[in-house]
């Protein structure tokens, strides 16, 4: 089921939204469906990311000095 909606843009974002479309013989609905869903699920993917390190943070699960040790090891290890 879909439902549509209405937005105000950028009249040069609807522009390239318009050239993508000709150019890859899809409309314009769809690309901009396709860009809300990766926009929604990139998003959807960090503030779950944030909430775990909030929560980790809130229970006191720190990283100890001997593990940040061990990580900068490695850093200095790749970069030279």
């Amino acid at each position: 089921m879909t439902t549509q909606i209405s937005i105000r843009s950028n009249k040069n974002l609807v522009q390239k939204f318009d050239e993508l479309a000709k150019e890859t013989d899809r409309s314009r609905a769809y690309l901009i469906n396709q860009a809300m869903e990766q926009y929604i699920l990139r998003e959807a993917r960090q503030v779950a990311e944030i909430k775990k390190a909030i929560e980790e943070a809130d229970a006191g699960d720190f990283a100890t000095d001997e593990e940040l040790a061990e990580i900068d090891a490695k850093r200095m290890h790749h970069a030279g």
